[in-house]
């Protein structure tokens, strides 16, 4: 088999309260927010469902096995520490992205402002071009909870290629 697909998806839940100057971090960029995600990492809702991508496509599970909630040395990590990890497994199995698809789900805050920022920040963790990384965001027309502003999902499309033999 010379691809494999893996699709990921997380969810965080804001705060209940406002906070002045509160950020939260997507892709590994703090982006200003009037409340931040509850996590037991950074809450970096996108880079989770990234890992979840990738382990799924190596058929790994997913990143509470990897990662639990539990453990506490992984409490306010950083999410591109976690991705750092997974990218080593996908190496060792000798496979290496292709491509990733990443879409936001939330009303706000909004994303474009950071789309360059997000998509060389998690390029330059994966090690592969931005033209392969595609982010994008939408909304739900006020549906759900995420259009509730209750917090916010995301969803991740991974495509591996197997390693070419050098």
């Amino acid at each position: 088999m010379q691809f494999r697909i893996g699709n990921g998806f997380d969810v965080h839940r804001f705060a209940d309260s406002q906070e002045p100057g509160a950020t939260i971090t997507i892709g590994g960029v703090a982006i200003a927010s009037k409340r931040r995600l509850l996590a037991h990492s950074d809450g970096d809702v996108l880079t989770h469902a990234l890992c979840d991508a990738l382990l799924g496509a190596l058929a790994l599970g997913d990143i509470g096995r990897h990662f639990p909630d539990s453990d506490p040395q992984y409490r306010d990590i950083s999410s591109l520490l976690l991705l750092q990890h997974v990218m080593k497994l996908v190496k060792e199995k000798a496979w290496v992205i292709a491509n990733v698809d990443l879409t936001l789900v939330a009303q706000e805050p909004r994303f474009a402002p950071h789309e360059v920022a997000i998509r060389t920040s998690l390029a330059n963790a994966l090690g592969i071009g931005i033209d392969q990384v595609s982010v994008k965001a939408t909304t739900t027309e006020g549906l759900g909870f995420t259009g509730r502003k209750e917090g916010i999902a995301c969803q991740a499309v991974v495509l591996l290629q197997r390693q070419s033999a050098a």
